[in-house]
């Protein structure tokens, strides 16, 4: 099923010149448009939409942002929330990124030590990121078919969401948040996780650190995280084994510096993780 951003674009006057589904729910796209004059309006997507201009674009611009037109290397960030209407005149080309909002709260933890249900992205027209901009840069100049070529864009894409979560989020307004984890307590179930995923973690343990029962641990554990402790865990063990598997360390090592119970197992979840076993991944970082 495709973005409905990127069904709002094929209805239009716009070319498509490349598409690519990039593994882990996330698609880029490459659009061509041409015209005299055209508008185009989404409506509450229920996805973001990285935009970046490519070529052109002088004559676009949002009609609630008068004054304000495309160019190459300006970018816009459409959350699944927004709505918008666009007046498109003469030549452009641009690139769409296309994910879900999970894909944005969920590094919110690691990367802003926020929760994920307090954020959001922020609705911007044409600003400025030099970072964003190579990225999208790295990413175009992939092939998004060779699959070790589609492996890279999927780190790209992931290092632009990263970016973005740090330069473009803003916090839900107004929300209340009920249930879930103290801040505190949060840090201290996060730190303990990071700290031990070379070990057996359990959810007595959680439990035990957070001063609450399996039980409600569990419940407030999936509020504050947004995922249940299992997930999370094995979530942050393959993000460990990705980095890992960019250095030299034997795989072995990898598996057990990750809680892996054995180079079976580490291979068999990465795989379903990934789409390739470790050796192959490392190969390909590694080129």
């Amino acid at each position: 099923m495709q973005h409905a951003v990127f069904r709002t674009m094929a209805t239009t006057d716009a070319k498509l010149e490349r598409f690519a589904w990039l593994g882990d729910g996330l698609a880029a796209a490459i659009w061509r448009r041409e015209v005299d004059i055209a508008e185009t309006t989404y409506e509450q997507p229920g996805h973001h939409t990285l935009s970046c201009y490519l070529v052109g674009g002088y004559g676009v611009h949002r009609d609630d942002a008068p004054g304000s037109y495309g160019a190459p290397q300006r970018l816009c960030a459409l959350p699944d929330w927004h709505e918008s209407r666009w007046t498109v005149r003469g030549g452009l080309r641009m690139m769409h990124l296309y994910f879900m909002p999970e894909h944005f709260t969920r590094r919110a933890i690691v990367e802003l030590d926020r929760e994920p249900r307090e954020l959001t992205l922020q609705d911007r027209t044409y600003f400025e990121n030099p970072r964003l901009v190579q990225l999208c840069g790295d990413l175009l100049n992939q092939s998004w078919q060779d699959p070790n070529q589609m492996l890279r864009a999927n780190e790209l894409a992931h290092e632009s969401i990263s970016e973005l979560l740090r330069s473009q989020h803003m916090i839900q307004s107004g929300q209340r948040l009920r249930g879930g984890l103290a801040p505190l307590v949060r840090r201290r179930l996060h730190d303990y996780i990071e700290a031990h995923l070379d070990q057996n973690i359990t959810l007595g343990a959680l439990a035990q650190l957070a001063c609450l029962s399996e039980y409600h641990l569990a419940r407030m554990f999936r509020v504050s995280f947004g995922m249940p402790p299992s997930a999370w865990v094995a979530m942050r063990r393959l993000d460990r084994a990705r980095v890992l598997l960019k250095g030299d360390l034997p795989l072995q090592q990898v598996a057990d510096a990750c809680g892996f119970a054995d180079l079976s197992h580490f291979s068999h979840r990465f795989r379903d993780a990934t789409g390739m076993p470790p050796g192959r991944y490392r190969q390909i970082v590694a080129a």
